[in-house]
């Protein structure tokens, strides 16, 4: 995590992308983060949202007292 301001997260978390049928919506969950995910009708829409949630995510964990986990990379195989 590297703060980037007053309040101000910026991550390098992996964040999942996909299209549910059941929602109608694409998805974006940050797996290392639980409970991290948020929706959009766009592919960029579901980024942006995720963005917010994301910092949201830092936020509250910090006010919290709780650690952010460190961003394990890419999957070398699934």
């Amino acid at each position: 995590m590297v703060e980037t301001g007053p309040g101000r997260f910026s991550s390098r978390h992996g964040i999942h992308l996909y299209w549910s049928e059941e929602d109608r919506a694409f998805i974006a969950e940050v797996p290392e983060l639980p409970g991290c995910a948020t929706d959009g009708p766009t592919r960029q829409e579901a980024l942006t949202n995720i963005e917010k949630v994301i910092e949201e995510w830092f936020e509250t964990a910090s006010e919290l007292g709780r650690p952010i986990p460190v961003p394990k990379g890419r999957l070398l195989f699934a």
